[in-house]
């Protein structure tokens, strides 16, 4: 929540911004209920377990039983459409397209990683203090799970804006995080494959946002799938190191976002979802239209006006390190 405070702060520091102060607005609406959910759980999770320990309230479960107890049942309820929301999953993703549309691209980049990688690091302790807990959510998110991938994908290929096609892209991509959470507790599952998956989820998410905060101009005046008509005859090596975050995040191998969707899906095989993973492997297909549109606009498309490119010096760089990291995230997966 603390967190939340400061991206408040970052998607409407431009008050001259009537767009950038609409999804302030909406995102702290929204926010607020969020975390009014996240606290009143917390207060039911506190009486039901006398303590917010998760130690102390997976020792609780473990004595008592889950559904024999309301308060718990209630609490969790309500911390996991919390974290559901923050997530941007399934029925609480409405909200993601229009903040980041209106956000800065270097705070939508950040949104775009940094909260993700937090809200599924506190969900997945949450969801294994106890295998009982865990088991009666399974269910829950395995519908929540595909829902997400498929709404998300149906959001994204109808988009022209570049920024909104990829805050759809990471609604699908918390779809993909929910499957390993349905296999979190199973005997075959490695925590590594969240870990590895918002690795590779956050070079990739991150390399392009730089790329596109550098090449939208200084006001992003740049920032529909046509403007970057023939990107690669005038910049060649901006468009490479854009369609290896794209090949990334579409799951193309030998890229990290192969390897992270690799493990993901494996997981659920070996955990016994088979029709999950083949939903997943459907997805990750179907995603492949909105990705590979914008690497054909840039390839085989003729240019339409010059690149005039914003005053971000750093970012060449910061472009070119982390198209690296989707490398060697992928071939040396034991660094993490």
């Amino acid at each position: 929540e603390i967190m939340s405070l400061a991206i408040y702060t970052l998607v409407g520091y431009d008050r001259k911004s009537i767009a950038r102060s609409e999804a302030t607005l909406k995102y702290l609406m929204l926010g607020a209920f969020a975390g009014a959910f996240f606290i009143m759980g917390t207060a039911l999770i506190f009486a039901g377990a006398k303590s917010t320990s998760f130690a102390v309230v997976g020792a609780v479960i473990a004595e008592t039983g889950f559904l024999s107890n309301p308060a718990l049942v209630g609490g969790a309820f309500l911390i996991v459409a919390a974290f559901l929301f923050k997530a941007a999953a399934f029925p609480f993703h409405a909200w993601v397209v229009d903040v980041y549309d209106g956000a800065p691209l270097p705070v939508t980049g950040f949104m775009a990683t940094a909260v993700k990688t937090a809200v599924f690091a506190v969900l997945a302790n949450f969801l294994i203090i106890n295998g009982e807990l865990q088991a009666s959510w399974v269910t829950y998110l395995f519908y929540i799970s595909v829902f997400t991938m498929f709404a998300g994908n149906l959001i994204a290929i109808g988009q022209d804006n570049l920024k909104r096609m990829l805050a759809a892209s990471g609604i699908v991509h918390t779809g993909y995080l929910l499957i390993a959470l349905v296999a979190i507790n199973t005997e075959t599952f490695n925590g590594g494959v969240i870990l590895f998956y918002l690795a590779a989820y956050a070079a990739s998410t991150l390399g392009i946002f730089v790329a596109l905060s550098y090449l939208g101009g200084d006001e992003e005046q740049r920032i529909s799938f046509d403007d970057f008509n023939g990107l690669a005859k005038v910049r060649p090596y901006s468009a490479a190191a854009i369609s290896i975050f794209l090949l990334s995040m579409a799951g193309i191998p030998p890229t990290a976002g192969f390897m992270g969707k690799f493990y993901i899906i494996a997981s659920a095989f070996q955990a016994g979802y088979v029709v999950l993973a083949i939903l997943a492997i459907a997805s990750s297909v179907l995603s492949m239209w909105y990705y590979l549109r914008l690497i054909i606009a840039m390839y085989f498309k003729e240019p339409e006006e010059a690149f005039e490119t914003s005053g971000i010096t750093f970012a060449p760089v910061g472009t070119v390190i982390l198209a690296f990291c989707v490398f060697a995230i992928s071939f040396y997966p034991v660094v993490l």
